[in-house]
């Protein structure tokens, strides 16, 4: 395109969604208050207004009590914090002794915090991406309480699929054993409704960028503060000595207006299927010998994870670059590294080589999906010219 800018089409909101308007304003707006919200003096307390004005608007998006919401500088520090064998409860120690998680977690659940290798069971998902129950059932039935309480992790919906996990039911069956559930709600927070109390969990994880807030925030929200992990960050004593040092004010606040601009999405149903059957009916026109992954399970209604007969999915998001189109090959949670994606390893297709993620917002134009079709269609006829003619061809 000589003399001209090459149109472009961002489809990879389950890495990063766009900074919402509403976000970057509350940003700038904080970054222009002078006092340390611990402060007593009234630009202390003007801050402090915009600490909890954030916490309120992120505990609302998941049917929260503000009060239980606590800022970390991301999900990955949050499952840290979470994932450890030490609560408590008031000054009393509670000892949680293993930690179950399914395989398909996203790497900072399955790295598993605080826990030791052997304090750690995965627990097999299907061929769909959802959790074996009964699997579940049968490790928390002889799991030794002598030692320490269960702790299970869990993703409400799983990052490269968006295969959404009966989250309900997992955490009734956690209770009936007396255990602890942390359910990773990272990519479900405002495309899904959430509810903290209903989906029996008792710790969520929430990550701002994800939902058009700021890079480096995320939150620990407790159904209730009665047992709280020790702090991984000690010090001052900040967000009620759950989470030590200085609130990073702007970024919070960001986090706070997006999460605000989430609810109302989804009290209008915003997330309609519209956009992901259209991309699906093309990608199966296209390429019949498509793979698209978690297609009899529930999903999120923004992501498309699939892969092409004999492409590798690295090279095929290349073609998709330099086409104008932004995807991901599996996460993009892995500083840029493109390999196997165990995800699919874990539900059973071969050694996990990998997928396409596509993944939209409802302001994702027709357009847009319009543009990641052309370049599928070119990129399948390319390896089509390309294929060696068979004997029984020939």
């Amino acid at each position: 395109m000589t003399g001209m800018a090459q149109k472009r089409a961002y489809l990879d909101y389950n890495a990063s969604a766009p900074l919402l308007a509403a976000a970057r304003d509350a940003v700038v707006d904080a970054l222009a208050q002078t006092g340390n919200p611990s402060s007593v003096h009234q630009e202390g307390r003007a801050s402090k207004a915009i600490l909890e004005r954030a916490r309120r608007d992120v505990a609302a998006l998941v049917n929260a009590k503000p009060d239980h919401v606590f800022f970390t500088s991301g999900a990955t520090e949050a499952a840290s914090t979470l994932l450890t064998p030490h609560y408590m409860m008031g000054r009393a120690p509670v000892r949680l002794s293993r930690l179950y998680v399914s395989a398909s977690e996203h790497p900072c659940v399955l790295a598993g915090g605080q826990f030791a290798a052997d304090q750690i069971d995965t627990v097999p998902v299907d061929r769909n991406g959802l959790l074996d129950l009964e699997r579940l059932r049968t490790l928390l039935a002889a799991h030794d309480k002598g030692e320490g309480l269960p702790l299970v992790a869990v993703q409400a919906a799983n990052n490269e699929t968006g295969v959404l996990q009966p989250i309900d039911e997992i955490g009734r069956l956690v209770k009936a054993f007396g255990g602890f559930f942390v359910v990773d709600a990272v990519q479900a927070a405002g495309r899904i409704p959430l509810d903290i109390a209903t989906a029996c969990a008792d710790y969520l994880i929430l990550s701002s960028h994800k939902i058009g807030g700021p890079k480096g925030v995320g939150a620990i929200i407790a159904v209730s503060d009665l047992v709280m992990p020790k702090a991984l960050v000690r010090g001052g004593g900040q967000e009620k000595g759950h989470r030590a040092g200085t609130e990073a004010l702007p970024v919070i606040a960001g986090f706070g207006a997006a999460a605000r601009v989430a609810r109302e999405q989804l009290l209008v149903g915003g997330w309609g299927l519209a956009n992901r059957q259209r991309i699906e009916d093309g990608i199966r026109a296209i390429a019949p010998d498509a793979v698209i992954y978690g297609d009899a399970a529930g999903r999120l209604a923004n992501t498309t994870f699939f892969s092409l007969t004999d492409m590798k999915a690295e090279t095929v998001q290349i073609a998709f670059d330099l086409a104008g189109i932004a995807l991901s090959a599996g996460s993009a949670c892995s500083s840029g590294k493109v390999g196997p994606s165990h995800v699919l390893a874990a539900m059973g297709f071969g050694d996990g080589t990998g997928g396409l993620r596509v993944s939209t917002t409802p302001e994702t134009t027709q357009d847009e999906i319009a543009l990641f079709l052309e370049a599928l269609t070119k990129i399948v006829a390319r390896r089509d010219r390309t294929k060696p003619v068979s004997a029984d061809a020939a």
